[in-house]
């Protein structure tokens, strides 16, 4: 029932050790989330994906768009779906795999062999579709997940409208290294930061060694470890501090 902990548990088992001991230290140098307190027993309504408490409210929830492919990381991916639905973001998972003449493949099986069904296929989401005015685009990590986001042309142009209608996009992992910085999403001088590995590093041009950098309207974040603090900044940034606050304290997050 508790789909967050249960899809944690699953990919650190999948997870090689050295991957593992890499993303702990990495959250535990910048005094990030603990993920063994971080998983409160919420169960998350993934079929509606909408603010359960819809009518109460007059304005509409944040739109929020994840898309995902093939070898994109679990982690992240949960993490970021999950935190902002309660929040109480409308919260849509897109996949970028190719269609074929059976149609879209909603079904991506991600970086550690777990499967994710996504809601729709990220061409009913591009630029002049009519249904692409996002408040927020979050890219997950993982490899090569983060290739196929980088390769996909509706992906390019809906963070190239996000970036210029200075609407929030973010990144985590490998993500703003291979995806961002490949289309010259990240300024010259705008601070971000991925997966610490050198490959992925190099590729940006100003590296900050914060967990989660937040400038102007781009959010990167470094990877699995990092995953719920991103997520929480992320939630902040669209419904305020004290929600985000709130929200930490049900998960079991220090802030």
């Amino acid at each position: 029932y508790y789909f967050l902990e249960i899809m944690v548990i699953t990919s650190l088992l999948r997870t090689p050790r050295s991957l593992l001991i890499a993303a702990l230290l990495s959250s535990s140098s910048n005094k990030s989330i603990n993920l063994a307190s971080a998983f409160a027993p919420f169960i998350r309504q993934s079929s509606s994906r909408s603010l359960a408490s819809s009518s109460k409210l007059s304005m509409s929830p944040p739109r929020v768009l994840v898309p995902i492919a093939t070898g994109s990381e679990e982690i992240e991916t949960t993490c970021i779906t999950d935190t902002l639905t309660r929040f109480g973001a409308e919260v849509v998972i897109a996949s970028v795999m190719p269609q074929s003449s059976e149609g879209a493949p909603l079904v991506c099986k991600m970086s550690r062999g777990i499967k994710f069904l996504a809601d729709v296929h990220i061409s009913e989401c591009a630029v002049g579709t009519g249904n692409d005015n996002w408040d927020l685009i979050a890219l997950p990590g993982g490899m090569p997940g983060a290739e196929h986001l980088r390769d996909c042309p509706e992906i390019v142009d809906l963070l190239k409208k996000q970036k210029s209608a200075n609407k929030f996009f973010a990144a985590v992992c490998a993500s703003p290294a291979v995806v961002l910085a490949s289309h010259n999403l990240i300024a010259s001088d705008a601070a971000s930061t991925c997966y610490p590995a050198p490959p992925f590093r190099e590729k940006l041009l100003t590296v900050s060694e914060d967990s989660v950098v937040v400038t102007d309207n781009m959010i990167t974040s470094q990877g699995p470890g990092t995953s719920l603090k991103f997520a929480l900044v992320l939630g902040e940034l669209l419904f305020g501090k004290e929600k985000a606050d709130e929200i930490a304290k049900q998960m079991l997050v220090e802030r």
